[in-house]
């Protein structure tokens, strides 16, 4: 089947299914291989359930207009936008000197529990020395920068499915 004539609706759903895979994949590296996820790891797994989610809603409505597609496809810019700039953060940290690497604070349950929510965000964002240490790699590439990969793919599929040309 080609990938270009599946309907809005097939694509949104295969958009879903990819992020609901990502997500498994991320479940499984942390019970079974038994990697911890920093904070910014846990915000990416954030991004990519709002994602998911915002791909399920597409496929399920199934749009039949330009403007409720795109609608859609502007849902998907927000959600893999928030994606794209949490893992091009992550990214960051991990590429920085050892010695501009920030020190470690709290998990993340912790400051949840311990600070107001605006307080956690500018700590999670300013980044932290676990945030910064590289457990995994696959084809020379961690999981922050697959995931910042997987958002941008992700993004460029639904705007694709959203604002393509010609008649669905």
């Amino acid at each position: 089947m080609n990938p270009f004539r599946w309907s809005f609706r097939a694509q949104y759903l295969l958009g879903f299914a990819v992020c609901a895979g990502l997500l498994a994949f991320a479940l499984y590296t942390e019970y079974f291989l038994g990697l911890v996820p920093c904070p910014l790891c846990s915000f990416q797994r954030g991004a990519f359930i709002l994602l998911g989610l915002v791909f399920l809603a597409g496929a399920l409505h199934g749009p039949r207009g330009r403007t409720g597609r795109g609608a859609h496809g502007v849902l998907v810019l927000l959600a893999a936008g928030l994606g794209i700039a949490i893992a091009g953060r992550h990214v960051w940290l991990q590429h920085l000197p050892p010695d501009q690497v920030p020190a470690c604070g709290p998990d993340l349950n912790f400051m949840l529990q311990a600070f107001p929510l605006g307080d956690v965000l500018r700590r999670v964002f300013t980044g932290s020395g676990e945030c910064a240490k590289v457990d995994w790699t696959f084809l020379g590439l961690s999981m922050p920068e697959w995931s910042l990969l997987w958002f941008i793919a992700l993004l460029a599929w639904a705007l694709w499915a959203a604002f393509r040309p010609g008649r669905r």
